[in-house]
C-alpha cells in the first residue's frame, strides 16, 4: 500500500508539471487571473507532493531530514508540518538551515529546487508562445 501511495504522489507531481510544460492552451490573455491561479495550483501540488514524499520516507524509517532544534521523535503531525515546511522553503528559496536534508532527501531537494527555478521560466515562455494577439482583436 505504501508503494501505491508513493507512486500516486509522484504521478500527481508529474501531471502538474505536464500541464505546465505541455498545456492544451492557456487563457488568451498573457496576464490573467486564470493563469495566476494555475501557477499557484501547480506550486501547491508540487510543494505538498514533495512534502508528502519526505513524510512517507521518514515514516518508513529512512532519515530524509534533520532538524537542528529537535531532541526527540515527533508525532506524525509535527513531521508533516516539518516536511511541508522543508518542501516550501526548498521550492521557493534556498532554505534557512533549520531543517536540513540528509540521505536520499538531498536528491529530492535538488530535484525540487530545480523545479522551483524552472517553473516560472516555463510559465512565462508558455504564456508568450500560446499568446495569439488576433484573438484579443476579435473580442
Amino acid at each position: 500500500m505504501w508503494y501505491i501511495i508513493f507512486i500516486a504522489i509522484i504521478l500527481c507531481i508529474l501531471m502538474a508539471l505536464k500541464t505546465l510544460f505541455f498545456p492544451a492552451r492557456f487563457s488568451y490573455k498573457q496576464v490573467s487571473f486564470e493563469n495566476f491561479v494555475f501557477l499557484g495550483c501547480t506550486y501547491a501540488v508540487i510543494m505538498i507532493g514533495f512534502g508528502l514524499l519526505f513524510l512517507m520516507l521518514e515514516m518508513q524509517g529512512l532519515e530524509v531530514m534533520a532538524e537542528t532544534h529537535v531532541t526527540g521523535r515527533e508525532d506524525w503531525k509535527e513531521q508533516l508540518s516539518t516536511s511541508i515546511y522543508l518542501s516550501a522553503i526548498t521550492l521557493f528559496s534556498v532554505g534557512y538551515g533549520d531543517v536540513v536534508p540528509v540521505g536520499i532527501g538531498r536528491l529530492l531537494v535538488i530535484i525540487e529546487a530545480l523545479l522551483g527555478y524552472t517553473i516560472p521560466a516555463a510559465f512565462v515562455v508558455r504564456s508568450f508562445i500560446d499568446y495569439d494577439p488576433t484573438i484579443e482583436k476579435r473580442k
